[in-house]
C-alpha cells in the first residue's frame, strides 16, 4: 500500500491530541482549578494554543527559525503562568519552575542562535511546503512540552502540598548533572563546529568521546530529575504524569532525535574508517570511559 504523508501526518496531529487530552485529564485529578477549570487542563491547551499561532506566520512564510525558540517560549510562559495561578510558592513548586526556567531559557537561546548562523534546518526541508505535514511538527511540539512538563504541573497544581523531603534533593541532584551534561556537550560541539580545521569531520572528544548523544543523554537525565522532585506530590490517577522522562527517552531514542541523526552520519562518515571505528568503541546514548583506539 502506497503512503500517503499528509494522511499520516494528520493521524499523528490527532493521536498527539489524544495523548494530550489523556495525561491531561490524569494529571487534573486531584489538582487544583481556575474558573472552574483544571489548572493542568489550561496548561496543556495553552501549550497547543502558543504553537498553532506561531505556526500560521510561519507557514505563510515558509520558515522554521521560531520553532525552537517558540518551543522553549512556551515552557516558560506554561511554567511561570502555572505557578501565578496556583498561587502556591511552596519549595517543589519554585524550585520546579527555576529548573525549567533555567533549562528552557538555555536550551532555547542556544537552538535559536544555532539556527541563525545556519540559516535553515533541513530537518523541515520536505514537510514546510505542505500545511499538514508543517502543522504536525508544531503540534507535536505542543505534545512534547506538555508531556515533558506533566510530572512538574501535576506537582503544582496538586490540591496538597507535602514537604519537599529527601526525594526533592535527590531529584535536584539528577536534574544538575543532566543539566550539566547536556550544556557542556552542546558548548563542546558549538566549540567544534566553530574550529575552520573541524569542517566536515565529525566530533569524537570530550563527552562526545563517551557516547554519540551525550546532549540527549543529558535531556533525558534532567527531566528524570524534575519526575523526582514531583513525585511526593503525586496521587492516584497523577502518576500517569510520571511519563515525562519514558516520553522523552521514547521520543529521543527512537523518533525524532538519534535515528535521524544517525542515519544523517551514516550517510556522511559511513565509509570512513575512522567513524566506523568511533561507532565500534562509543556507545549510542548511556556514556562510558572511552576505550582505547584498536
Amino acid at each position: 500500500m502506497m503512503k500517503n504523508p499528509t494522511v499520516e501526518a494528520l493521524i499523528a496531529i490527532i493521536a498527539a491530541l489524544l495523548v494530550a487530552a489523556g495525561v491531561a485529564w490524569a494529571g487534573s485529578q486531584h489538582g487544583l482549578s481556575v474558573g472552574g477549570v483544571s489548572l493542568f487542563a489550561l496548561a496543556t491547551v495553552v501549550a497547543f494554543a502558543i504553537q498553532w499561532l506561531v505556526f500560521v506566520p510561519s507557514y505563510r512564510a515558509q520558515t522554521e527559525q521560531f520553532y525552537d525558540i517558540t518551543g522553549s517560549a512556551t515552557y516558560l510562559t506554561v511554567v511561570i503562568g502555572t505557578l501565578l495561578l496556583a498561587g502556591r510558592f511552596d519549595a517543589r513548586s519554585l524550585l520546579l519552575t527555576l529548573l525549567v526556567c533555567l533549562w528552557a531559557a538555555r536550551l532555547g537561546t542556544f537552538l535559536f542562535r544555532r539556527i541563525q548562523k545556519a540559516g535553515a534546518d533541513t530537518r523541515f526541508d520536505d514537510i514546510k511546503p505542505s500545511f499538514v505535514r508543517f502543522l504536525m511538527a508544531w503540534t507535536l511540539q505542543g505534545l512534547w512540552v506538555s508531556l515533558t512538563l506533566s510530572a512538574a504541573l501535576a506537582a503544582m497544581t496538586t490540591a496538597s502540598a507535602p514537604a519537599f523531603g529527601v526525594m526533592g534533593w535527590v531529584g535536584l541532584a539528577v536534574w544538575l548533572l543532566g543539566f550539566g551534561i547536556e550544556a557542556v556537550a552542546d558548548a563542546q560541539k558549538q566549540a567544534f563546529r566553530n574550529d575552520p580545521a573541524n569542517k566536515g569531520r565529525f566530533i569524537h572528544s570530550g563527552l562526545w568521546a563517551w557516547s554519540r548523544h551525550p546532549n540527549y543523554f543529558g535531556e533525558i537525565t534532567l527531566w528524570s530529575g524534575v519526575a523526582l522532585i514531583a513525585l511526593p506530590a503525586l496521587a492516584g490517577w497523577q502518576y500517569v504524569t510520571l511519563i515525562s522522562p519514558v516520553f522523552v527517552y521514547f521520543l529521543l531514542s527512537r523518533v525524532s532525535g538519534i535515528p535521524m541523526l544517525e542515519s544523517r552520519a551514516d550517510a556522511r562518515w559511513g565509509d570512513e574508517p575512522a567513524y566506523q571505528a568511533y561507532k565500534a568503541r562509543t556507545p549510542v546514548l548511556l556514556p562510558r570511559p572511552p576505550r582505547s583506539h584498536d
